[in-house]
């Protein structure tokens, strides 16, 4: 029985949440945000929240029980808080800059990659070597993270590549004489 399943995801004042047909819809101070559950799970409004609860007899609606409640309850999160990561460049000569829409990265290459900023995330560039990339889909954050770390992912011998802000790079020793 899942145990994070059985909590209800309870809203926050200023948040209203709609459930018809499977679609789960938020809104709250930061915008709108809805998701389509799986047809192993039911989805119900109660007086301290919503609840998630599998369809009887469905092995697969016990399974994603707690991933559906955990997704709603990304979705209350975004619209009150929304989502950030942190990241790191490392490397001499290595810097980002936001230009417009796009995001101007300097690694290294012969060449600048120019990543286009998604619709919904907003990065900022404190500093030529730390980024800060927010929103209200947590999904959304974390692939566009992923996407930007991808074009350097940190090596392990020097650490020089763009990196999750906290993140542990397991450290090689170079070469012998």
């Amino acid at each position: 029985m899942s145990r994070i399943g059985n909590k209800p995801v309870p809203l926050p004042k200023g948040v209203t949440a709609t459930i018809e047909n499977r679609m789960v819809r938020v809104k709250g101070p930061k915008g709108e945000l809805s998701l389509r559950l799986v047809n192993e799970v039911n989805a119900a409004m109660g007086e301290d929240g919503i609840t998630i609860a599998p369809v009887e007899g469905a092995e697969r609606g016990r399974q994603m029980w707690g991933l559906s409640r955990t997704l709603v309850n990304n979705l209350v999160v975004g619209v009150t808080q929304g989502f950030t990561q942190r990241m790191e460049i490392n490397g001499v000569g290595y810097r980002a800059a936001v230009q417009g829409k796009n995001l101007n990265l300097q690694l290294g290459f012969s060449h600048d990659v120019s990543y286009p900023i998604p619709a919904g995330i907003s990065i900022v560039a404190e500093k030529p070597t730390a980024l800060t990339i927010s929103g209200m889909d947590k999904q959304l954050v974390g692939q566009v993270a992923a996407e930007i770390r991808s074009y350097r992912p940190p090596e392990p011998y020097k650490g020089k590549g763009v990196k999750y802000a906290g993140e542990h790079i397991r450290r090689k020793e170079g070469k012998k004489k």
